[in-house]
């Protein structure tokens, strides 16, 4: 199906809708094939039962509607803060508090240990908190001095 015949709608419940050529309704759930390398690329509509009902190749070539849609809907569903500043670190031993600046503003994390310091593709990294959320940092490189610096003792 080209993707300027994607039709999507919410239902009276808030739920993401697709509807196909012939006019059948299926509930949906967008899933990014590569949510941090290319999370505007290469996104699945999936149905109910797991079957892939759309492909997207690209956000950017959807109308505006459904694009909204979609980005709304995996921004509800997808929490990953941006770590954009270390200002602190309780401790270079683990578990230790890290306070931080992301994307969404200050927080503190605890890092329960160097193992959940996922290096991703160069120069990305995902970090764990001991609450299960995930931090990326996009590239490693381009945090301040004072940042790399404290990363640097746990890598």
């Amino acid at each position: 199906m080209p993707t300027q015949n994607i039709q999507l709608e919410r239902n009276a419940f808030g739920q993401l809708v697709f509807i196909d050529a012939t006019g059948q309704a299926q509930l949906i759930t967008p899933v990014r094939a590569f949510p941090i390398a290319a999370p505007a690329e290469s996104i699945g509509l999936i149905n109910g039962d797991g079957e892939e009902v759309a492909w997207i190749d690209r956000l950017s070539d959807l109308p505006d509607a459904p694009r909204k849609l979609l980005e709304d809907e995996m921004a509800s569903r997808e929490f990953m803060p941006v770590i954009q500043r270390i200002h602190s670190v309780s401790s270079f031993a683990t578990p230790s508090t890290w306070e931080i600046e992301t994307d969404r503003g200050p927080t503190s994390m605890v890092l329960k240990g160097e193992e959940d310091i996922r290096r991703l593709t160069p120069p990305a990294l995902l970090i764990a908190d001991s609450r299960g959320i995930h931090f990326l940092i996009r590239d490693r490189y381009g945090l301040d001095a004072h940042s790399k610096r404290l990363l640097d003792r746990f890598l």
